[in-house]
């Protein structure tokens, strides 16, 4: 085998984590050094990506897409893989009342919200200033803000296909947008719930040390044996990851072996959402270690929740680095006035919604409970974890949770989205039905979440 720089195979992958890294360290020393960097509260990670960004624009670095992607991808499952694992505590067991199902009501509703404000603006300009503009385009604004990259390409190639010249283009530009308002908007949002004294003490510091009394629980295995601790956490984090995929090959397959048409719009889904499959088995290997402990097959907990914490940050902060990195605002010559539109008012009225229902959603950690909403139905997941983390360090809270919980039900509730997104560019007129459409089961949606309740025993 050839170990040399010519075996490109060989090295890109270190490579691009050696720039990263790189990144990293360079942004960790301008926030420690540069008082304007420190008191903005950018994150690290932000700060690495867009160093990262603005080096590949420039010039100076090179970077993979493929591999940023990759990266990207496998962090958020292994982020909530590691975070799954964690033994809860006593107030986390009981996650509220109905809150799974009523954070996936709060994420679907946001996205009726975003696809009526995206489909009014567009249906405004294709009746006066652009009668050629794509009229169901509204429609990409809550693809691409909620749902990611990943659904805005889907989508926008459709209505390309069409008729909506750029459509796909139109699509992921909204979705790198919408990750640029979550970074930078949700960590000026920071800025200005600390400075009216709204965060309380859940944010930490520079100069507070974290707690690690934590660190060793009772009963717990040797912090070194015959193997490492920190080993045995990421042994489990990849063996789960490991059963994920094989989960979800073994559902896709037989999905397309029972009903390939099925498959064409359901395998994407699944494999899209495998941090929720993966998030699934943590749990259940959780829950079978510690019935094992309970009748005696197993002495010890092998879990550690401090070392899970670290390995979750880390993933996370990866995640972040590289999905920054590798935006790529693709060309949309003739369609910017639609873009800038969409883009700040799906950003304001995301944020007015949600400070809406998340005040009866989440009472007892509502800014956590926002800002993470806020950052995944703008930008992903990813950037939802990025934000709560700057106020929520140890993710102690059952904010990190609920993106899960509520993605899972968000699932369910939001398959009629589908159906909404495929009829409104049937015609003119169910272009209007489907805004009236939308704004009836927004209206169911938020009856569910203010006026569903779990009967008390």
């Amino acid at each position: 085998m050839d170990y040399s720089a010519a075996n490109h195979e060989l090295w890109a992958f270190i490579i691009q984590l050696g720039l990263i890294a790189g990144a990293v360290l360079l942004a960790n020393l301008m926030r420690q050094r540069i008082p304007f960097v420190r008191k903005s509260m950018m994150p690290i990670a932000v700060l690495a990506g867009f160093l990262l960004l603005i080096a590949k624009y420039v010039g100076l670095v090179k970077l993979d897409g493929s591999i940023m992607e990759m990266l990207v991808y496998h962090g958020i499952a292994l982020g909530f893989i590691a975070m799954s694992l964690r033994v809860p505590a006593e107030q986390q067991e009981s996650n509220g009342d109905l809150t799974g199902l009523k954070s996936g009501a709060v994420i679907v509703s946001t996205y009726l919200i975003q696809g009526i404000t995206g489909l009014l603006i567009t249906l405004f300009l294709a009746y006066t200033f652009m009668p050629d503009l794509f009229k169901a385009a509204g429609l990409l604004l809550p693809m691409g803000y909620g749902q990611g990259p990943g659904q805005a390409n889907n989508i926008g190639s459709t209505y390309e296909s069409l008729g909506f010249a750029g459509g796909r283009s139109f699509g992921l530009s909204i979705a790198a947008a919408g990750y640029l308002v979550a970074c930078v908007v949700g960590v000026i949002i920071l800025n200005i719930l600390r400075r009216r004294g709204r965060l309380g003490k859940s944010l930490r510091t520079e100069e507070e040390e974290p707690d690690i009394d934590f660190f060793q629980s009772k009963n717990e295995i040797p912090v070194s044996d015959s193997i490492d601790k920190l080993s045995v956490q990421i042994a489990m984090v990849i063996l789960v990851y490991l059963v994920t995929y094989l989960a979800a090959w073994g559902i896709t397959s037989g999905i397309g072996a029972a009903s390939p048409g099925l498959a064409g719009t359901v395998n994407s889904l699944i494999w899209g959402f495998n941090f929720i499959i993966g998030s699934a088995l943590a749990i259940l290997l959780r829950v079978l270690l510690e019935k094992g402990r309970k009748v005696g097959l197993i002495r010890r907990q092998y879990q550690n929740n401090y070392l899970l914490n670290r390995i979750s940050g880390f993933f996370f902060d990866m995640m972040i680095v590289a999905g920054i990195a590798s935006i790529d605002l693709e060309d949309i010559r003739g369609l910017w006035v639609p873009f800038l539109l969409m883009v700040a008012a799906g950003g304001v009225i995301t944020w007015i919604h949600l400070s809406f229902v998340c005040k009866k959603v989440y009472k007892d950690y509502y800014y956590e409970g926002l800002i993470s909403m806020f950052g995944m139905l703008t930008g992903t997941i990813s950037s939802g974890v990025l934000l709560l983390r700057e106020i929520d360090p140890d993710l102690s809270t059952p904010a990190a949770n609920n993106l899960i919980t509520g993605s899972s039900f968000g699932i369910i509730l939001g398959a009629p989205i589908l159906v909404l997104v495929g009829l409104a560019p049937k015609s003119d007129l169910l272009s209007w039905i489907t805004v009236g459409l939308v704004a009836v089961y927004l209206t169911l949606l938020d009856l569910l979440i203010f006026k569903l309740h779990r009967k008390k025993s």
